[in-house]
């Protein structure tokens, strides 16, 4: 098996669901971090839904969170992990238009 460290970076993500991450087929994807960044000069509320492909359900990481001007949000890391399976993903809409840039830290395991 290896084990590779990836980051998935998406920039300005907005009104539209942005898939920002998702796990590779034959791969288990253990989620160490998720950032989130007001990049433009109003607040923003920010919404991040894991999808689990295999049981076609999606629920809300946080929803509507309210980032302010300059700030970022860290929605996964320190003890909090995430493991995503084969196909599953990670999807971030904003209320503002080129809104938010998002890192996603990952462990994969193939």
């Amino acid at each position: 098996m290896a084990n590779v460290f990836k980051n998935s970076l998406s920039s300005a993500v907005g009104l539209t669901p942005t898939t920002v991450y998702t796990a590779p087929v034959a791969t288990t994807s253990t989620v160490i971090g998720v950032s989130v960044a007001n990049i433009i000069s109003q607040n923003i509320n920010v919404s991040v839904q894991i999808t689990d492909n295999s049981l076609s359900r999606t629920i809300y990481l946080i929803k509507d969170a309210i980032i302010p001007v300059g700030s970022q949000a860290v929605l996964v890391g320190g003890e909090q992990k995430v493991v995503l399976e084969a196909n599953d993903y990670i999807r971030v809409t904003s209320n503002q238009a080129s809104s938010a840039d998002v890192i996603v830290s990952v462990l994969e395991l193939s």
